[in-house]
């Protein structure tokens, strides 16, 4: 996935690839080192160069808040796939969507079903890890196409939970 993201009043170019279960990054051309996990709604834990870096981002309009380290930015991502459609800036996903686990755990709560039309950002499953719950949100509007978790599965880190279209 490539994404433009304007941050602190510069441009760039970032390239994100899943391998396996975790992710591998470029900005501007050049290979980052980074691992990132999702902790909670809308906070990550990103291991980079060897530093644990907690971010919290919130949606605000058509931009995104940035915390970490103590400051905040506002961002702004543009998906180049988009740009000729008219909708820059757009953060909802599009196209079939798989939902995954974003850490391993236990479905304690499946809270839609198949059929069931969500909205992005909306809660599709709640996952327990570490007696902590983390509601799992849909990545775009749509319908619940199938539900592949049941209340009381175990699962790991990428395991496919559901997916909308």
């Amino acid at each position: 996935m490539k994404l433009t993201i304007q941050l602190a009043g510069k441009s760039r170019e970032v390239e994100a690839t899943r391998v396996g279960e975790r992710w591998a990054f470029a900005i501007d051309g050049k290979r980052v080192e980074a691992d990132a996990a999702e902790v909670g709604r809308e906070i990550y834990s990103i291991l980079l160069d060897g530093r644990s870096i907690e971010v919290r981002l919130a949606q605000v309009g058509s931009r995104l808040r940035v915390q970490a380290a103590g400051r905040e930015w506002e961002a702004e991502i543009r998906d180049p796939r988009k740009l000729g459609r008219g909708r820059a800036g757009a953060l909802e996903a599009e196209g079939r969507q798989q939902v995954t686990a974003p850490m391993p755990g236990k479905v304690v709560r499946v809270l839609v079903e198949a059929g069931e039309t969500v909205n992005v950002g909306q809660g599709l499953l709640v996952v327990e890890a570490m007696k902590m719950q983390n509601e799992v949100r849909s990545p775009k509007s749509g319908t619940v196409e199938r539900v592949l978790a049941k209340e009381g599965q175990a699962v790991s880190a990428g395991d496919a939970l559901m997916v909308i279209s």
